[in-house]
C-alpha cells in the first residue's frame, strides 16, 4: 500500500494480527493445487475474485500485514518499509493482469478489492465490474452527480473529504471527494452491494492475497457458500476463513496464477500505461497590432492547477526559427511566453524529460505554429488512437510514442488545446513458468526513446512467439 496512504489513516490502537508466518506449500503440492484451482475455473459459471495486499507486493506496494508489513514493522518499532517506485508509477502485476484475459474471455464476472491502489482499474478491469470496498487512491468523487474521476496522481486526502477540484460537468461544479475510507468510515453501499450480489451468485470466489481479517469485508465471500458454492483461498498466512474453503493454496498469488493460465492455455498480455497532458497555445495582439504575444502551458488533463505526476521537466526550442532562445522549464507550472511577428509561421519543439519509474528518458512533440487559428473542435477518434499507440508499443517493445487524441481551438481569444496521449512504460509478462512470476519491464535508459527501440529490434524474433 501507499505509505502515505497508511500515514493518513486515522491513529487506531488494535489493528489486528500483524507479522503473522508464512507458510509455503511443497513445489509437488503446489502444483497438483494449480492444476485443481485450475480446473474449478475452467468448471466456473460465475467466478468472483476477492483481493488483497499480497497481490500488489510483486509491484513494489508493500503489504500490511506480512514479516515486513506497514502494520507490523510499525508496531515493533521500526522503519516503515520503502517502495520500490512511487506509488502512482506501480505498474500491475501478473495476477491483475490475467484477471484482465479472464474477464475478457467471459470467465471472470467480478471483482472484488480491498486494495487502494488503483491497479485493478490501471491494469484494464472495467468499472463496473469491481467493487473497491476502501476506496482508490487515484480517484475522486463528485457527491452531486455520481461521476468518478481516475487520476494520475495520488489524491491528497483520505476520509471522503473535499479535495481542490470541482465536477467538470458544466451543470454541476459540484466539490469532488475523496473515495478511500478512514477507519470509522462506513462501506459505501456503492460498491458492497454489487459485491454481495455477485457472492451470492458465485459457484466459485477465489481469494488471493488477502488475510480475510478485516470486517465486513472478509465475509463477502462466505455468502456464496449458502448456493452451493465453493471458496478458494491462495495466501501465505494462514486465515480465519480457511476451514471454509474447499482449497487453500499457500504460495505466491503471481505463481499460482500464471500456472493456472499456462494450463488453460491462456496468455497474458503485456501492460501498456498510457499518460496524457494538454498543450495550450493562447495568442494575443499587441497595442501596435504588429506583434503576437503568445503563451505555451504543458499542463495536466485533469485540472490547470494539478501536477505533471510524470514529467521532470520540459525543453523548448525552435530549430527553423534561430532568433528564438530555446528554455528549459524545470519547475511547474510549465509556462513560456514569447513574440512574434503576425505573418511568422515555425515549429515549436518540445522534449518532455520523464521522472524515473517512466519507461523512457524523454519523448518529443512538435506543435506548428502560426497566427492563424480555427474555430471548433476537431473529432480524433481517441479509442482508435490508443489503441494503436498500445500496438504500436508492443511491437515495439518501447516507451515514448505520443499522439493527439483532441484538438480544440478558439478565435476569442486565440487559443488552441491539443491533448496528447503519450506511452509511458510497458510491461511484458514472461509465460516460461520461472519462480514467483517474473516479468520483464521497459526501464529508462541513457539514450532515451531511440537506444530502446533499437534493443527491442534486436529481441524482435524472441518477442514476436510471446505476443
Amino acid at each position: 500500500m501507499s505509505l502515505g496512504y497508511a500515514e493518513k489513516l486515522s491513529f487506531i490502537e488494535d489493528v489486528g494480527n500483524v507479522g503473522m508466518k508464512e507458510f509455503f506449500d511443497s513445489s509437488n503440492l503446489l502444483q497438483d493445487k494449480i492444476e485443481r484451482l485450475a480446473k474449478m475455473i475452467q468448471k466456473s459459471k460465475h467466478l468472483v475474485v476477492f483481493t488483497g495486499a499480497g497481490i500488489s507486493t510483486s509491484c513494489g506496494i508493500p503489504d500490511f500485514r506480512g514479516p515486513k508489513g506497514i502494520w507490523t514493522m510499525q508496531r515493533e518499532g521500526k522503519s516503515l518499509p520503502e517502495a520500490s517506485l512511487p506509488f502512482h508509477r506501480a505498474m500491475p502485476s501478473i495476477t491483475h493482469m490475467a484477471l484482465v484475459e479472464l474477464e475478457k474471455a467471459g470467465i471472470l464476472k467480478f471483482v472484488i478489492s480491498q486494495n487502494v491502489d488503483g491497479l485493478h482499474l490501471r491494469s484494464g478491469i472495467p468499472r463496473e465490474k469491481l467493487s473497491e470496498l476502501h476506496g482508490n487512491s487515484f480517484m475522486e468523487s463528485c457527491p452531486a452527480c455520481g461521476a468518478e474521476y481516475f487520476r494520475d496522481f495520488e489524491v491528497e486526502t483520505i476520509g471522503l473529504k473535499e479535495t481542490s477540484r470541482r465536477c467538470s460537468d458544466t451543470k454541476c461544479g459540484a466539490k469532488l471527494k475523496d473515495t478511500v475510507l478512514d477507519w470509522e468510515d462506513a462501506m459505501p453501499q456503492k460498491e458492497m452491494l454489487p459485491a454481495e450480489k455477485h457472492c451470492r451468485m458465485a459457484d466459485l470466489v477465489l481469494c488471493l492475497g488477502t488475510s480475510l481479517q478485516i470486517t465486513p469485508a472478509c465475509n463477502l465471500p462466505l455468502k456464496c457458500l449458502r448456493g452451493g458454492g465453493k471458496i478458494v483461498i491462495v495466501n501465505l498466512q494462514k486465515t480465519p476463513k480457511d476451514k471454509k474453503a474447499s482449497l487453500v493454496i499457500h504460495g505466491f498469488a503471481d505463481k499460482v496464477i500464471e500456472g493456472v493460465m499456462n494450463i488453460l492455455t491462456m496468455r497474458i498480455s503485456p501492460f501498456v500505461r498510457i499518460d496524457m497532458l494538454q498543450i495550450i497555445i493562447t495568442q494575443s495582439l499587441s497595442a501596435d497590432t504588429k506583434y503576437v504575444n503568445w503563451t505555451l502551458r504543458i499542463a495536466s488533463v485533469h485540472s490547470l492547477k494539478a501536477t505533471l505526476s510524470f514529467i521532470k521537466s520540459v525543453e523548448v526550442t525552435f530549430p527553423d526559427a534561430r532568433n528564438y532562445k530555446a528554455a528549459i522549464l524545470d519547475e511547474q507550472p510549465f509556462n513560456l511566453k514569447r513574440r512574434t511577428g503576425t505573418t511568422e509561421t515555425f515549429d515549436i519543439f518540445v522534449k518532455l524529460h520523464l521522472i524515473d519509474g517512466c519507461g523512457c528518458l524523454y519523448t518529443e512533440i512538435k506543435i506548428p505554429f502560426s497566427f492563424e487559428v480555427l474555430n471548433g473542435c476537431i473529432d480524433l477518434e481517441k479509442d482508435t488512437v490508443m489503441q494503436n499507440l498500445r500496438e504500436q508499443a508492443i511491437q515495439d517493445f518501447s516507451c515514448g510514442q505520443n499522439a493527439v487524441i483532441e484538438r480544440k481551438t478558439s478565435a476569442a481569444p486565440k487559443s488552441e488545446v491539443t491533448v496528447h496521449a503519450i506511452v509511458t512504460n510497458i510491461k511484458a509478462y514472461e509465460p516460461d513458468g520461472l519462480s514467483n512470476g517474473d516479468i520483464k519491464t521497459l526501464m529508462g535508459n541513457s539514450n532515451g526513446v531511440e537506444t530502446s527501440r533499437k534493443r527491442s529490434r534486436s529481441n524482435s524474433r524472441k518477442r514476436k512467439s510471446r505476443f
